[in-house]
């Protein structure tokens, strides 16, 4: 079987994405191959065709974590699915070992979850990655309860916005931390209690106003570099800084807010939505609460904008573009 694929012999911009036709093997034992349907798009894979990511690519690299489709076809041993299901494809593998950015692609099986009834394609591809993302900081790790304040910094992303969601599922203040105005009024839209724009307001001083000298209970932050000491004095006491990615480019040398951190107890600890997959007990009670947010309509995909598949580089430079507010989704035709 023959279908088409999306790979990269070189590291680079989005130019360097190729969709060629190549040979598909059935699916080995614990895998099944999926009829992609919609891709999600995410930082991570922007970084990974950099060379960026915290594994380096093998080239020719496919590429892609994250999507939804129907069963095609189970390797030996699968259970639980058949021909025809719905799935939404997470990000629970290696993309030196698999990649979603295909017409048809193999997947462990471990990866796959039902799509929840009546969900469209591209809501399927839009939805696990952010709010698995968001629940493993601020309620596996954190515990955030009501009346908690969160910083939530890079938060028209997709994982911003289910961190505000999650955020107000649990009766905590999110406070959405962007750049300038452009996207102050879709943030408040979409449940940020306050806003502030870094670009012309102190986090720090902001942050005491809205919580009354309290600080926030936690940051959330997929930036990294400088701006971890910022956001540490905006911290109150015992208060948690946890980085999830390295957008900035220089979360290798952050150096750790020592003095912030000491007189108010912070602790600093990094983060990748992996740690939950990957703990079975833990993984369960995130799809848990997701599911019950879903079905409570506290939770929903966000997404700003669709391509099509033969779109794959425009919709690449749009992600890294910073314009969007939500999920950049990439559609499969059939």
């Amino acid at each position: 079987m023959k279908t088409r694929v999306v790979r990269f012999h070189e590291l680079g911009g989005p130019e360097v994405l190729r969709i060629e036709t190549l040979d598909l093997a059935a699916p080995g034992a614990g895998e099944v191959l999926v009829h992609m349907e919609a891709i999600g798009l995410n930082r991570a894979e922007a970084a990974f065709r950099q060379g960026h990511y915290f594994e380096p690519p093998q080239l020719p690299a496919r590429i892609g974590y994250e999507g939804a489709g129907r069963v095609e076809a189970l390797g030996p041993g699968v259970a639980g699915y058949a021909a025809g299901d719905a799935v939404c494809i997470i990000p629970g593998f290696s993309m030196n070992r698999y990649g979603v950015y295909a017409e048809r692609a193999i997947v462990p099986a471990s990866a796959l979850l039902p799509r929840p009834p009546g969900m469209s394609a591209t809501d399927g591809a839009a939805i696990w990655m952010p709010l698995l993302t968001a629940y493993g900081a601020l309620i596996d790790i954190t515990g955030l309860g009501p009346g908690e304040a969160v910083l939530i910094t890079a938060a028209s992303s997709s994982v911003g916005l289910a961190a505000i969601e999650i955020a107000n599922a649990v009766g905590a203040t999110p406070i959405a931390v962007t750049r300038g105005t452009a996207k102050v009024a879709a943030l408040k839209q979409a449940g940020a209690a306050h806003v502030i724009t870094s670009d012309t307001q102190d986090i720090a001083a902001e942050t005491a106003r809205i919580t009354g000298g309290r600080g926030a209970r936690l940051a959330f932050d997929p930036i990294g570099g400088p701006i971890v000491d910022t956001l540490a004095n905006a911290l109150g006491v015992g208060g948690a800084l946890i980085v999830y990615g390295n957008l900035s480019g220089q979360a290798r040398h952050m150096v750790f807010p020592f003095g912030p951190s000491a007189l108010k107890g912070i602790t600093m600890r990094a983060y990748l939505v992996f740690e939950i997959i990957n703990h079975p007990e833990r993984y369960a009670r995130a799809r848990q609460f997701v599911l019950d947010g879903l079905g409570a309509g506290r939770l929903r995909a966000h997404i700003d904008r669709t391509f099509p598949f033969d779109a794959i580089v425009a919709a690449h430079r749009y992600l890294e573009s910073n314009a969007q507010v939500g999920k950049v989704v990439v559609t499969v035709g059939s």
